[in-house]
């Protein structure tokens, strides 16, 4: 008994640590042989690749799923790139586009692209090289779609985070309305008493800011009023750049009664370098940020902010990306929008007349 137990555990131990060279000893091949066959060159005849796989099935699971993504002409993984995985927005979409390609079957490589134009189009260069059956572009620079058109036509693309407007036709997207995001801001602060307003954190090149920007200005430009536009020029819209953006506002003398933040992180840096300054929030300045990120809703921090709805925006990148990849029809392009919602917290207050 004792030894029949060690003979399938030694059993399993091999299956789980089969080789090429294994593969190769049971079929009576070479090596360069079975390589030829898992990567389907057409120099082998039908009869010895479908032999091989065979043999590759009977080894493990893993050598198994590769010989039938090889039959399928598909791999069933699916490529994402972020400019920064650090980010709470960038992570959590990332979580959300991995467990629901899962539930589809798909696994996810996650590429980090540190806003870079040249790591970017490198990291499509790897992806594709290799094989991935798609890739997911989270992006909101004003190059993305550019970066993604150069692939579109060899390998399914979807490009997360801008609109179809701005992304061009030929590009399959998904973005949360951005536009709408920055009314919806404006109109909330304004219902509160609200007339001194600053903008923080506004990057030119992204497209995503100059929408939301544009709907904020649009609707207090119809009560005549002007917000106060503080640039950022680094490279990403982080805590860091927030409290140091903040820093030099209060050290100047902030005059207004409230601050709109382009992201939740520029407005955790702003709380931040208020509580330095002594300036409470909500009670002398109301605070908004947009994303919604898990951070927010922290007891100590309880942000009132705009949300992405990230759980939808990462639903509808993965099924337009494997809607493509499984129809292959890749003649129509599809665009969806998702509305933002308004989450009242704590960080905001009425003006007290």
């Amino acid at each position: 008994m004792e030894r029949s137990v060690r003979s399938r555990k030694e059993a399993a131990s091999h299956m789980r640590h089969v080789t090429i060279k294994d593969i190769a000893r049971i079929a009576g091949v070479s090596t360069s042989t079975v390589s030829r066959a898992l990567s389907g060159s057409k120099e082998l005849s039908e009869a010895t690749r479908e032999r091989i796989v065979k043999i590759c099935n009977e080894q493990g699971y893993r050598v198994n799923a590769l010989a039938r993504s090889l039959i399928r002409s598909r791999t069933n993984v699916i490529g994402l790139i972020v400019p920064e995985v650090t980010n709470p927005f960038y992570a959590e979409v990332s979580l959300g586009i991995e467990t629901h390609a899962r539930q589809l079957g798909y696994n996810v490589m996650l590429c980090n692209s540190q806003q870079d134009t040249k790591t970017t189009e490198e990291l499509f260069g790897f992806l594709s090289s290799h094989q991935v059956d798609g890739i997911i572009l989270a992006n909101s620079h004003s190059d993305a779609p550019r970066w993604i058109q150069q692939f579109a036509p060899h390998l399914p693309t979807v490009l997360l985070g801008t609109p179809a407007s701005l992304s061009g036709d030929e590009v399959n997207s998904v973005c949360v309305d951005n536009l709408a995001g920055g009314r919806l801001a404006a109109e909330y602060l304004l219902s509160l008493g609200h007339r001194s307003i600053a903008y923080l954190g506004h990057r030119s090149g992204s497209l995503t800011h100059q929408l939301r920007l544009r709907g904020f200005m649009e609707v207090l430009g119809k009560e005549g009023l002007t917000p106060t536009v503080i640039e950022n020029t680094a490279d990403s819209s982080s805590i860091g750049a927030g409290y140091e953006l903040s820093r030099k506002l209060f050290n100047e003398g902030c005059p207004h009664t409230a601050i709109f933040a382009a992201t939740d992180s520029l407005a955790l840096g702003a709380m931040q370098a208020a509580d330095e300054f002594g300036i409470s929030i909500p009670d002398d300045l109301s605070l908004l940020g947009f994303d919604n990120i898990i951070y927010s809703s922290l007891p100590k921090i309880t942000l009132s902010t705009i949300d992405q709805r990230k759980s939808l925006l990462a639903e509808a990148a993965v099924d337009i990306l494997t809607q493509i990849i499984e129809s292959d029809e890749r003649d129509e392009f599809t665009h969806r929008m998702i509305r933002p919602a308004l989450i009242r917290r704590s960080s905001c207050a009425s003006i007290v007349d």
